[in-house]
């Protein structure tokens, strides 16, 4: 229900945007969208080592800052170090307790939740510290005391909390990320896939070897959402690019990239209008803790034509991926162990529209789409043309388009469990069950 509240207030935005013909709504909007993305799931345990590690570089920063800035103003007096160490430690502690609290709760996921963390922490630790040293200096703590010590946040205690409201996003959030990536993301053997919300002007998507047809807009959002429940119900867990609402083809969030275990290969989109979508997806990949290789160019590289089986590697040589970007993955698919075999397409946007593998290496294709079978060592046909198209979950169980019902039934006779999912909408833009996500192994 909260990813249809963000498309909803996507296209709100967007229709406004139209309306007064004003583009600076793009940021809001991306913003917009951006808070109702899934958090990247990680245990409770891992949530408050986050939290810890996080908190106590934010506070470490707010009291470095905070003394220097003191000691710089003391003329660098003799003991003014001491002194502003002692005056500022009780704060900075308090501000590691909070910010370890509201960390739990989110504080360093987004920095609108930073923002008013960090002003909460420096307050609460400027008020609570100051109490504690004002106390420990002898002086009695009583009501008429606290009037003088709320005056410090404009004095004294100024430094300390504008500190502590810049260092909780821009130290805290970066740190944050690594820290959930290394606890619960693809360092520690899970199952993620990576995802992008539907772009509002999805209808625009480009076609090129089947006739334009209308997009059902609140269909398509229905869909994809049944596409991730698919995957959470099998174990898996979802992770989300930041939108580009502008872009209509960024929900085919494969075609950015090819993951080789821990090496993602971010490419060079064969068409240039989707080339604003490599940023978005490059840095929520490197959140999820795998690091990665461009192609550069002139090489053009698409993820929907790259094909991994075991150690093999099926590249299609069509209209989107050029000579030298299967040149440039081959080369670093070499280095890595795997073996690189360039298909040639003419039939389909990409290779993977016309094949893709079960889980026991058998090539599965539709065969009036595929150039040529014999390149393939095991090979076994589909009679429907997205009956070709699975995405492995398991060992024993594939997610395939619910518009195959035949080839369903082939690959469930073969000892398979078969997960289907109704993507009609995504199959007028020739998208298919393996373009809407990255899977992260």
């Amino acid at each position: 229900m909260w990813l249809s509240a963000a498309r909803s207030a996507e296209r709100s935005c967007f229709a406004k945007e139209g309306a007064s013909g004003v583009r600076d709504m793009h940021s809001l909007c991306n913003s917009v969208g951006s808070m109702f993305q899934r958090a990247q799931p990680v245990s409770l345990l891992g949530r408050l080592i986050a939290s810890v590690i996080s908190a106590l570089a934010v506070a470490f920063v707010v009291h470095l800052v905070t003394i220097f800035a003191f000691f710089l103003a003391g003329q660098a007096a003799t003991g003014t170090l001491e002194r502003y160490n002692a005056l500022f430690l009780p704060g900075t502690l308090i501000v590691f307790v909070v910010l370890t609290i509201l960390g739990l709760v989110r504080a360093f996921e987004y920095w609108f939740f930073a923002l008013p963390a960090g002003l909460l922490a420096g307050v609460l630790g400027a008020l609570i510290g100051t109490t504690i040293y004002v106390s420990m200096q002898g002086t009695a703590v009583n009501a008429q005391l606290f009037p003088a010590i709320i005056d410090t946040l404009a004095g004294a205690n100024l430094i300390f909390v504008v500190a502590a409201i810049v260092a909780t996003p821009s130290v805290g959030i970066p740190i944050w990320k690594k820290a959930v990536a290394f606890q619960g993301g693809a360092t520690h053997g899970r199952r993620i896939a990576l995802v992008r919300l539907p772009a509002a002007n999805l209808s625009e998507g480009q076609v090129t070897h089947i006739e334009r047809r209308p997009i059902d807009s609140e269909l398509a959002d229905a869909q994809w959402d049944k596409y991730l429940e698919a995957f959470t119900d099998n174990g898996w867990t979802i992770s989300e690019a930041e939108p580009t609402p502008d872009l209509p083809d960024s929900v085919f969030i494969e075609d950015t990239m090819v993951v080789l275990g821990r090496l993602a290969v971010i490419g060079i989109p064969g068409s240039e209008s989707r080339r604003g979508e490599i940023e978005g997806a490059e840095k929520a990949i490197t959140d999820l803790g795998l690091r990665h290789e461009h192609i550069v160019e002139p090489g053009t590289l698409d993820g929907g034509d790259v094909l991994k089986v075991g150690t093999t590697i099926y590249v299609g040589r069509g209209g989107r991926t050029n000579a030298e970007g299967i040149r440039q993955l081959r080369a670093i698919g070499t280095r890595l162990g795997y073996t690189v075999v360039a298909v040639p397409i003419t039939k389909v946007l990409h290779l993977k529209s016309a094949v893709t593998a079960l889980p026991d290496g058998t090539i599965i294709g539709y065969p009036p789409l595929v150039d040529d079978i014999s390149v393939f060592d095991r090979f076994l046909a589909m009679p429907e043309e997205s009956g070709a198209h699975v995405v492995v979950l398991s060992d024993d169980t594939v997610l395939m388009a619910a518009s195959a019902p035949k080839s369903a039934e082939l690959i469930s006779e073969l000892g398979y469990r078969v997960v289907t999912v109704d993507i009609s909408e995504y199959e007028k833009l020739e998208g298919c069950v393996t373009c809407l996500s990255v899977r992260v192994r």
